[in-house]
Protein backbone atom coordinates (compact mmCIF):
# COMPACT_ATOMS: atom_id res chain seq x y z
CA UNK A 1 0.00 0.00 0.00
CA UNK A 2 2.73 2.36 0.89
CA UNK A 3 4.62 1.57 -2.42
CA UNK A 4 1.12 2.66 -4.54
CA UNK A 5 0.89 5.94 -2.23
CA UNK A 6 4.86 6.67 -3.37
CA UNK A 7 4.39 5.72 -6.80
CA UNK A 8 1.29 7.91 -7.18
CA UNK A 9 3.38 10.75 -5.36
CA UNK A 10 6.09 10.69 -7.74
CA UNK A 11 3.72 10.24 -10.83
CA UNK A 12 1.69 13.31 -9.44
CA UNK A 13 4.90 15.15 -8.55
CA UNK A 14 6.13 14.61 -12.28
CA UNK A 15 3.16 15.37 -13.69
CA UNK A 16 2.83 19.27 -12.03
CA UNK A 17 6.58 19.64 -13.48
CA UNK A 18 5.36 18.84 -16.31
CA UNK A 19 2.34 21.08 -16.36
CA UNK A 20 4.46 23.95 -14.91
CA UNK A 21 7.62 23.23 -17.41
CA UNK A 22 4.67 23.53 -20.24
CA UNK A 23 2.95 26.93 -18.78
CA UNK A 24 6.64 28.16 -18.40
CA UNK A 25 7.26 27.48 -22.05
CA UNK A 26 3.37 28.78 -22.96
CA UNK A 27 4.63 32.00 -21.00
CA UNK A 28 7.53 32.62 -22.83
CA UNK A 29 5.75 32.41 -26.22
CA UNK A 30 3.51 34.58 -25.17
CA UNK A 31 6.23 36.83 -24.01
CA UNK A 32 7.98 37.02 -26.70
CA UNK A 33 5.23 37.51 -28.90
CA UNK A 34 3.89 40.02 -27.02
CA UNK A 35 7.91 41.66 -27.36
CA UNK A 36 7.76 40.94 -30.81
CA UNK A 37 4.80 43.16 -31.21
CA UNK A 38 6.21 45.57 -28.53
CA UNK A 39 9.40 46.05 -31.22
CA UNK A 40 7.03 45.97 -33.91
CA UNK A 41 4.86 48.89 -32.93
CA UNK A 42 8.42 50.58 -31.41
CA UNK A 43 10.01 50.34 -34.65
CA UNK A 44 7.21 51.57 -36.83
CA UNK A 45 6.06 54.35 -34.62
CA UNK A 46 9.93 55.61 -34.74
CA UNK A 47 10.15 54.57 -38.54
CA UNK A 48 7.28 56.84 -39.63
CA UNK A 49 7.96 59.54 -37.35
CA UNK A 50 11.59 59.86 -38.26
CA UNK A 51 10.46 59.75 -42.31
CA UNK A 52 8.21 62.69 -41.37
CA UNK A 53 10.96 65.14 -39.14
CA UNK A 54 13.55 64.14 -42.18
CA UNK A 55 11.91 66.28 -44.71
CA UNK A 56 9.42 69.20 -44.82
CA UNK A 57 8.48 66.92 -48.10
CA UNK A 58 7.65 63.22 -46.41
CA UNK A 59 6.09 61.06 -49.30
CA UNK A 60 2.92 59.52 -48.44
CA UNK A 61 3.68 56.31 -50.42
CA UNK A 62 7.00 56.08 -48.67
CA UNK A 63 5.03 56.46 -45.24
CA UNK A 64 2.46 53.63 -47.00
CA UNK A 65 5.18 51.22 -48.10
CA UNK A 66 6.52 50.83 -44.57
CA UNK A 67 2.76 51.20 -42.63
CA UNK A 68 2.37 47.80 -44.85
CA UNK A 69 5.70 46.29 -44.10
CA UNK A 70 5.23 46.53 -40.20
CA UNK A 71 1.97 45.29 -40.44
CA UNK A 72 2.80 42.31 -42.18
CA UNK A 73 5.33 41.74 -39.41
CA UNK A 74 2.51 42.46 -36.96
CA UNK A 75 0.11 39.86 -37.97
CA UNK A 76 3.08 37.40 -39.80
CA UNK A 77 0.49 38.15 -42.85
CA UNK A 78 1.83 36.80 -46.63
CA UNK A 79 0.40 39.72 -48.39
CA UNK A 80 -1.17 42.99 -48.41
CA UNK A 81 -2.24 46.57 -49.45
CA UNK A 82 -2.82 49.70 -48.77
CA UNK A 83 -6.01 50.84 -50.47
CA UNK A 84 -6.56 55.32 -50.24
CA UNK A 85 -9.09 57.63 -50.71
CA UNK A 86 -8.64 59.20 -54.21
CA UNK A 87 -8.51 63.29 -53.77
CA UNK A 88 -11.88 64.56 -54.63
CA UNK A 89 -13.79 61.10 -55.53
CA UNK A 90 -15.39 58.33 -54.15
CA UNK A 91 -13.06 55.55 -54.83
CA UNK A 92 -9.88 54.15 -53.35
CA UNK A 93 -6.83 53.55 -55.66
CA UNK A 94 -4.33 50.84 -54.10
CA UNK A 95 -1.12 53.26 -53.05
CA UNK A 96 1.15 50.49 -51.12
CA UNK A 97 1.40 46.04 -52.03
CA UNK A 98 3.36 43.64 -50.84
CA UNK A 99 3.86 40.27 -51.89
CA UNK A 100 0.63 38.36 -53.96
CA UNK A 101 -2.24 39.99 -53.22
CA UNK A 102 -5.03 39.13 -54.75
CA UNK A 103 -7.81 41.99 -56.94
CA UNK A 104 -9.64 42.25 -53.38
CA UNK A 105 -12.12 45.00 -55.61
CA UNK A 106 -13.32 42.31 -57.72
CA UNK A 107 -16.67 40.40 -57.00
CA UNK A 108 -18.16 37.29 -58.23
CA UNK A 109 -18.30 33.25 -57.95
CA UNK A 110 -14.61 31.75 -58.95
CA UNK A 111 -12.70 34.58 -61.02
CA UNK A 112 -10.62 33.75 -63.91
CA UNK A 113 -7.16 35.25 -63.96
CA UNK A 114 -4.29 34.95 -66.68
CA UNK A 115 -2.58 32.22 -66.97
CA UNK A 116 0.95 33.95 -66.96
CA UNK A 117 0.93 35.93 -64.06
CA UNK A 118 3.93 37.23 -62.69
CA UNK A 119 4.49 39.43 -59.75
CA UNK A 120 4.69 42.51 -61.78
CA UNK A 121 1.62 41.38 -63.85
CA UNK A 122 -0.86 40.98 -60.81
CA UNK A 123 0.57 44.28 -59.06
CA UNK A 124 -0.47 46.05 -61.78
CA UNK A 125 -3.99 44.56 -61.90
CA UNK A 126 -4.78 45.22 -58.29
CA UNK A 127 -3.98 48.80 -59.01
CA UNK A 128 -5.71 49.26 -61.97
CA UNK A 129 -8.81 48.00 -60.14
CA UNK A 130 -10.02 50.49 -57.61
CA UNK A 131 -12.70 50.00 -54.93
CA UNK A 132 -15.75 52.05 -55.05
CA UNK A 133 -16.98 53.42 -51.83
CA UNK A 134 -19.38 51.18 -50.18
CA UNK A 135 -19.51 48.62 -52.72
CA UNK A 136 -17.15 45.44 -51.81
CA UNK A 137 -15.14 44.52 -48.94
CA UNK A 138 -12.84 47.53 -49.09
CA UNK A 139 -15.68 50.05 -49.77
CA UNK A 140 -18.14 49.22 -46.86
CA UNK A 141 -14.80 48.94 -44.96
CA UNK A 142 -14.28 52.54 -45.85
CA UNK A 143 -17.80 53.68 -45.81
CA UNK A 144 -18.85 52.43 -42.74
CA UNK A 145 -15.43 52.68 -40.79
CA UNK A 146 -15.21 49.44 -38.83
CA UNK A 147 -12.46 46.53 -39.25
CA UNK A 148 -13.27 43.62 -40.47
CA UNK A 149 -11.91 40.08 -39.95
CA UNK A 150 -12.79 37.05 -41.50
CA UNK A 151 -11.21 34.14 -40.08
CA UNK A 152 -12.05 31.83 -42.95
CA UNK A 153 -12.54 33.50 -46.09
CA UNK A 154 -12.93 30.21 -47.92
CA UNK A 155 -16.28 29.99 -46.58
CA UNK A 156 -17.17 33.15 -46.92
CA UNK A 157 -19.45 34.11 -49.57
CA UNK A 158 -18.33 38.03 -49.81
CA UNK A 159 -14.61 36.78 -50.82
CA UNK A 160 -13.72 36.70 -53.92
CA UNK A 161 -12.21 33.52 -54.97
CA UNK A 162 -9.58 32.66 -57.51
CA UNK A 163 -8.95 29.79 -59.89
CA UNK A 164 -5.33 30.93 -59.58
CA UNK A 165 -4.36 28.57 -56.04
CA UNK A 166 -1.59 31.23 -55.23
CA UNK A 167 -4.16 33.99 -55.30
CA UNK A 168 -6.88 31.91 -52.99
CA UNK A 169 -7.72 33.75 -49.92
CA UNK A 170 -7.75 31.55 -46.55
CA UNK A 171 -8.28 34.23 -43.78
CA UNK A 172 -8.61 38.30 -44.35
CA UNK A 173 -8.26 41.50 -42.34
CA UNK A 174 -9.37 45.03 -43.13
CA UNK A 175 -9.30 47.98 -41.06
CA UNK A 176 -9.98 51.39 -41.86
CA UNK A 177 -7.31 54.00 -41.87
CA UNK A 178 -9.15 56.83 -40.35
CA UNK A 179 -8.30 60.04 -38.65
CA UNK A 180 -10.53 61.85 -36.26
CA UNK A 181 -13.80 60.68 -38.58
CA UNK A 182 -12.30 60.58 -41.69
CA UNK A 183 -11.32 57.44 -43.39
CA UNK A 184 -8.57 57.90 -45.65
CA UNK A 185 -8.05 54.15 -46.76
CA UNK A 186 -7.98 50.75 -45.85
CA UNK A 187 -4.90 48.53 -45.35
CA UNK A 188 -5.63 45.21 -45.88
CA UNK A 189 -3.44 41.67 -45.12
CA UNK A 190 -4.42 38.21 -46.46
CA UNK A 191 -3.24 34.65 -45.14
CA UNK A 192 -0.84 34.48 -42.50
CA UNK A 193 2.76 32.64 -43.38
CA UNK A 194 1.75 30.06 -40.75
CA UNK A 195 -1.37 29.08 -42.26
CA UNK A 196 -3.33 29.96 -39.84
CA UNK A 197 -6.43 32.12 -39.33
CA UNK A 198 -6.13 35.76 -37.99
CA UNK A 199 -7.54 35.87 -34.25
CA UNK A 200 -8.74 39.07 -32.71
CA UNK A 201 -5.59 40.09 -31.27
CA UNK A 202 -4.40 40.15 -34.80
CA UNK A 203 -7.29 42.74 -35.64
CA UNK A 204 -6.56 44.87 -32.39
CA UNK A 205 -2.99 45.64 -33.05
CA UNK A 206 -3.14 46.07 -37.36
CA UNK A 207 -6.08 48.44 -36.52
CA UNK A 208 -3.96 50.09 -33.55
CA UNK A 209 -1.02 50.05 -36.15
CA UNK A 210 -3.31 51.81 -38.76
CA UNK A 211 -4.64 54.45 -36.41
CA UNK A 212 -0.90 55.57 -35.60
CA UNK A 213 0.00 55.93 -38.79
CA UNK A 214 -3.10 57.54 -40.34
CA UNK A 215 -1.99 60.26 -37.58
CA UNK A 216 1.17 60.89 -39.73
CA UNK A 217 -0.43 60.13 -43.06
CA UNK A 218 -2.88 62.54 -42.64
CA UNK A 219 -0.26 65.50 -41.83
CA UNK A 220 2.10 64.12 -44.09
CA UNK A 221 -0.66 64.74 -47.28
CA UNK A 222 -1.39 68.25 -45.52
CA UNK A 223 2.23 68.94 -45.83
CA UNK A 224 2.28 68.06 -49.34
CA UNK A 225 -0.57 70.01 -49.90
CA UNK A 226 0.98 73.10 -48.16
CA UNK A 227 3.58 72.33 -50.53
CA UNK A 228 1.49 72.44 -53.40
CA UNK A 229 0.21 75.68 -52.32
CA UNK A 230 3.75 77.45 -51.62
CA UNK A 231 4.43 76.27 -55.34
CA UNK A 232 1.16 78.09 -56.53
CA UNK A 233 1.63 80.75 -54.26
CA UNK A 234 5.59 81.46 -55.79
CA UNK A 235 3.76 81.02 -59.39
CA UNK A 236 1.10 83.82 -58.74
CA UNK A 237 3.90 86.29 -57.48
CA UNK A 238 5.86 85.91 -60.65
CA UNK A 239 2.64 86.19 -62.41
CA UNK A 240 1.73 89.05 -60.56
CA UNK A 241 4.97 90.50 -61.27
CA UNK A 242 5.15 90.27 -64.76
CA UNK A 243 1.40 91.37 -65.14
CA UNK A 244 2.05 94.26 -63.03
CA UNK A 245 4.48 95.59 -65.33
CA UNK A 246 1.95 95.37 -68.29
CA UNK A 247 -0.71 97.45 -67.59
CA UNK A 248 0.87 101.17 -68.00
CA UNK A 249 1.60 103.19 -64.68
CA UNK A 250 -0.30 105.87 -65.73
CA UNK A 251 -2.90 106.36 -68.72
CA UNK A 252 -1.42 109.01 -71.08
CA UNK A 253 -2.92 112.77 -71.76
CA UNK A 254 -4.90 112.91 -75.07
CA UNK A 255 -6.01 116.03 -76.36
CA UNK A 256 -9.99 116.24 -76.43
CA UNK A 257 -9.95 112.85 -74.61
CA UNK A 258 -10.63 111.95 -71.02
CA UNK A 259 -9.23 107.79 -70.51
CA UNK A 260 -9.89 105.51 -67.57
CA UNK A 261 -9.68 102.18 -66.51
CA UNK A 262 -9.80 99.28 -64.48
CA UNK A 263 -8.73 95.82 -64.37
CA UNK A 264 -9.98 93.10 -61.34
CA UNK A 265 -8.20 89.88 -61.46
CA UNK A 266 -9.88 86.60 -60.70
CA UNK A 267 -7.59 84.16 -58.16
CA UNK A 268 -5.16 87.02 -58.01
CA UNK A 269 -3.04 87.20 -61.21
CA UNK A 270 -4.91 88.44 -64.12
CA UNK A 271 -4.84 87.38 -67.92
CA UNK A 272 -6.14 91.03 -69.00
CA UNK A 273 -3.97 93.53 -70.55
CA UNK A 274 -4.75 97.19 -71.61
CA UNK A 275 -2.14 99.75 -73.23
CA UNK A 276 -1.69 103.10 -75.01
CA UNK A 277 1.07 104.01 -77.98
CA UNK A 278 1.45 106.99 -79.49
CA UNK A 279 1.32 105.89 -82.94
CA UNK A 280 2.77 109.40 -84.20
CA UNK A 281 2.06 113.05 -83.90
CA UNK A 282 -2.07 113.11 -84.76
CA UNK A 283 -2.67 109.37 -84.05
CA UNK A 284 -3.12 107.17 -80.60
CA UNK A 285 -3.44 103.56 -80.06
CA UNK A 286 -5.30 102.09 -77.31
CA UNK A 287 -5.29 98.00 -77.03
CA UNK A 288 -7.31 95.26 -74.85
CA UNK A 289 -6.19 91.84 -74.84
CA UNK A 290 -7.22 88.57 -72.61
CA UNK A 291 -5.13 85.56 -72.61
CA UNK A 292 -6.65 82.57 -72.16
CA UNK A 293 -4.07 80.88 -70.11
CA UNK A 294 -3.55 82.01 -66.54
CA UNK A 295 -0.60 81.77 -64.54
CA UNK A 296 3.29 82.09 -65.68
CA UNK A 297 2.66 80.60 -69.05
CA UNK A 298 -0.33 83.09 -69.84
CA UNK A 299 1.49 85.85 -68.46
CA UNK A 300 4.98 85.37 -70.62
CA UNK A 301 2.43 84.76 -73.62
CA UNK A 302 0.82 88.66 -73.19
CA UNK A 303 4.22 89.86 -72.32
CA UNK A 304 5.59 88.75 -75.53
CA UNK A 305 2.36 89.91 -77.17
CA UNK A 306 2.82 93.28 -75.97
CA UNK A 307 6.08 93.26 -76.82
CA UNK A 308 5.47 92.48 -80.61
CA UNK A 309 2.27 94.60 -80.28
CA UNK A 310 4.41 97.89 -79.16
CA UNK A 311 6.80 97.21 -81.99
CA UNK A 312 4.74 97.11 -84.62
CA UNK A 313 2.23 99.34 -83.97
CA UNK A 314 4.27 102.89 -83.77
CA UNK A 315 3.84 104.56 -87.26
CA UNK A 316 1.12 101.88 -88.47
CA UNK A 317 -2.15 103.31 -89.15
CA UNK A 318 -4.15 100.10 -90.10
CA UNK A 319 -4.98 98.17 -86.88
CA UNK A 320 -5.50 94.78 -88.46
CA UNK A 321 -2.22 95.10 -89.92
CA UNK A 322 -0.52 95.32 -86.78
CA UNK A 323 -2.94 92.30 -85.13
CA UNK A 324 -1.80 90.55 -88.39
CA UNK A 325 2.00 90.69 -87.42
CA UNK A 326 1.21 89.71 -84.12
CA UNK A 327 -0.65 86.63 -85.12
CA UNK A 328 2.32 85.40 -86.78
CA UNK A 329 4.88 85.59 -84.50
CA UNK A 330 2.39 84.23 -81.45
CA UNK A 331 0.89 81.27 -83.52
CA UNK A 332 4.21 79.68 -84.45
CA UNK A 333 4.99 79.33 -80.12
CA UNK A 334 1.38 79.30 -78.29
CA UNK A 335 0.33 76.07 -76.59
CA UNK A 336 -2.64 74.58 -78.35
CA UNK A 337 -4.80 75.14 -75.23
CA UNK A 338 -4.08 79.23 -75.24
CA UNK A 339 -5.30 82.05 -77.41
CA UNK A 340 -5.43 85.42 -77.08
CA UNK A 341 -8.45 88.13 -78.22
CA UNK A 342 -7.53 91.37 -79.17
CA UNK A 343 -9.15 94.68 -79.98
CA UNK A 344 -7.10 97.76 -80.95
CA UNK A 345 -8.18 101.11 -81.62
CA UNK A 346 -6.35 104.02 -83.85
CA UNK A 347 -7.57 107.61 -83.24
CA UNK A 348 -7.01 110.30 -84.87
CA UNK A 349 -6.78 113.34 -82.40
CA UNK A 350 -7.55 115.68 -85.32
CA UNK A 351 -10.86 114.78 -85.55
CA UNK A 352 -11.58 111.95 -83.51
CA UNK A 353 -11.77 109.11 -86.23
CA UNK A 354 -11.03 105.85 -85.14
CA UNK A 355 -10.83 102.67 -86.86
CA UNK A 356 -10.79 99.40 -85.16
CA UNK A 357 -10.11 95.74 -85.62
CA UNK A 358 -11.18 92.94 -83.28
CA UNK A 359 -9.38 89.75 -82.95
CA UNK A 360 -12.18 87.75 -81.74
CA UNK A 361 -12.28 90.06 -78.35
CA UNK A 362 -15.95 90.69 -76.93
CA UNK A 363 -17.47 94.17 -79.11
CA UNK A 364 -17.01 97.59 -77.77
CA UNK A 365 -20.05 99.81 -76.72
CA UNK A 366 -20.44 103.16 -78.20
CA UNK A 367 -22.41 105.66 -75.87
CA UNK A 368 -23.83 108.28 -77.88
CA UNK A 369 -24.32 111.66 -76.10
CA UNK A 370 -27.89 111.81 -75.40
CA UNK A 371 -28.54 108.60 -77.40
CA UNK A 372 -29.87 106.99 -74.04
CA UNK A 373 -28.78 103.28 -75.53
CA UNK A 374 -25.64 102.15 -76.23
CA UNK A 375 -24.49 100.88 -79.57
CA UNK A 376 -22.69 97.74 -80.30
CA UNK A 377 -19.76 97.92 -82.83
CA UNK A 378 -18.77 95.37 -85.10
CA UNK A 379 -15.79 94.40 -86.96
CA UNK A 380 -14.78 90.56 -87.79
CA UNK A 381 -12.41 88.32 -86.53
CA UNK A 382 -10.94 85.22 -85.00
CA UNK A 383 -8.55 85.15 -81.71
CA UNK A 384 -4.86 85.45 -81.96
CA UNK A 385 -3.87 81.62 -82.05
CA UNK A 386 -7.12 80.00 -83.07
CA UNK A 387 -6.04 79.46 -86.65
CA UNK A 388 -3.06 79.46 -89.40
CA UNK A 389 -1.87 82.85 -90.29
CA UNK A 390 -4.26 83.06 -93.79
CA UNK A 391 -7.39 82.33 -91.90
CA UNK A 392 -6.65 84.78 -89.37
CA UNK A 393 -5.51 87.12 -91.97
CA UNK A 394 -8.86 86.64 -93.95
CA UNK A 395 -11.26 86.95 -91.15
CA UNK A 396 -9.49 90.25 -89.95
CA UNK A 397 -11.24 93.88 -91.30
CA UNK A 398 -11.28 97.00 -90.01
CA UNK A 399 -14.68 99.20 -88.90
CA UNK A 400 -14.60 103.38 -88.73
CA UNK A 401 -16.14 105.51 -86.78
CA UNK A 402 -16.26 108.74 -85.51
CA UNK A 403 -16.59 110.19 -81.56
CA UNK A 404 -18.52 113.26 -81.38
CA UNK A 405 -18.55 115.47 -78.00
CA UNK A 406 -19.83 113.99 -75.55
CA UNK A 407 -19.69 110.20 -76.83
CA UNK A 408 -18.23 107.66 -74.53
CA UNK A 409 -16.55 104.16 -75.78
CA UNK A 410 -16.33 101.08 -73.81
CA UNK A 411 -14.12 98.43 -74.61
CA UNK A 412 -13.77 95.19 -71.57
CA UNK A 413 -12.79 91.43 -71.39
CA UNK A 414 -15.13 88.61 -71.63
CA UNK A 415 -15.20 88.87 -67.80
CA UNK A 416 -17.46 91.49 -67.34
CA UNK A 417 -19.91 90.26 -68.55
CA UNK A 418 -19.60 86.55 -67.30
CA UNK A 419 -19.30 87.38 -64.08
CA UNK A 420 -21.51 85.67 -61.68
CA UNK A 421 -23.17 86.30 -58.24
CA UNK A 422 -23.88 83.66 -55.60
CA UNK A 423 -26.78 82.02 -57.96
CA UNK A 424 -24.29 81.36 -60.50
CA UNK A 425 -26.12 84.19 -62.74
CA UNK A 426 -24.25 85.96 -65.05
CA UNK A 427 -24.11 90.13 -65.08
CA UNK A 428 -24.43 89.38 -68.71
CA UNK A 429 -24.37 92.21 -71.63
CA UNK A 430 -27.77 93.96 -70.69
CA UNK A 431 -26.35 94.88 -67.07
CA UNK A 432 -23.25 96.20 -68.63
CA UNK A 433 -25.21 98.73 -70.98
CA UNK A 434 -27.58 99.72 -68.15
CA UNK A 435 -24.21 101.07 -66.42
CA UNK A 436 -22.96 102.38 -69.51
CA UNK A 437 -25.95 104.81 -70.26
CA UNK A 438 -26.10 105.76 -66.58
CA UNK A 439 -22.89 106.25 -66.24
CA UNK A 440 -22.35 107.83 -70.05
CA UNK A 441 -22.72 111.50 -69.50
CA UNK A 442 -20.09 112.04 -67.13
CA UNK A 443 -16.49 111.77 -67.50
CA UNK A 444 -14.51 108.45 -68.03
CA UNK A 445 -13.37 108.30 -64.50
CA UNK A 446 -17.67 108.65 -63.28
CA UNK A 447 -18.08 105.97 -66.13
CA UNK A 448 -15.58 103.22 -64.37
CA UNK A 449 -17.00 104.16 -61.15
CA UNK A 450 -20.68 103.53 -62.14
CA UNK A 451 -19.99 100.06 -64.05
CA UNK A 452 -17.74 98.76 -61.07
CA UNK A 453 -20.28 100.01 -58.30
CA UNK A 454 -22.72 98.11 -60.44
CA UNK A 455 -20.48 94.92 -60.73
CA UNK A 456 -19.15 94.21 -57.56
CA UNK A 457 -22.45 95.24 -56.01
CA UNK A 458 -24.12 92.14 -58.31
CA UNK A 459 -21.11 89.64 -57.52
CA UNK A 460 -20.27 90.62 -53.96
CA UNK A 461 -17.80 88.57 -52.34
CA UNK A 462 -17.97 85.41 -55.16
CA UNK A 463 -14.81 84.41 -56.12
CA UNK A 464 -14.40 84.92 -60.10
CA UNK A 465 -12.73 82.20 -62.70
CA UNK A 466 -12.06 85.12 -65.03
CA UNK A 467 -10.59 89.10 -64.87
CA UNK A 468 -12.30 91.51 -65.57
CA UNK A 469 -11.00 94.57 -67.29
CA UNK A 470 -13.17 97.86 -68.65
CA UNK A 471 -11.27 100.40 -70.74
CA UNK A 472 -13.43 103.47 -71.15
CA UNK A 473 -12.34 106.56 -73.51
CA UNK A 474 -14.96 109.52 -73.21
CA UNK A 475 -14.81 112.93 -75.53
CA UNK A 476 -15.14 115.39 -73.78
CA UNK A 477 -17.40 118.48 -74.65
CA UNK A 478 -21.49 118.59 -75.70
Amino acid sequence: MGFLVNHWICWSALALAALCLWRLRRLRLERDSLLNEKDVIYNFVHDVSEVFTESADAQIDTLLRRVLFYAQQAAKARAGAVYFLEPGENVLGVRAISGLFPPLAESGDVLAMPAALDAGRLEALVRERRAVMGEGLIGKVASHNLPLLIADAERDARVPQFDNPMLQIRTLLLVPMRFKRSVLGVLALVNRIDDTPFIQSDLNLLQALADQASITVYFARFNAELDKKRVQDADLQVSRKIQNNLLPAKIPAIAGMDCAAFSLPAREVGGDYYDFVRVDEHHYGMVIADVSGKGVAGAIFMSICRSVFRANAAGCLHPAQVLQVVNKVISEDIQEDMFISMLYLVMDTRDYTVVMARAGHPRPLLVRSGAGQAEMLEAPGIAVGLADIETFNECLAETGFQMGPGDTLLAYTDGVVEAINNRREEWGQAHLEQAAVRGGAGAAADMVAAVRSSLLDFVRDVPQYDDMTLLVLHREGK
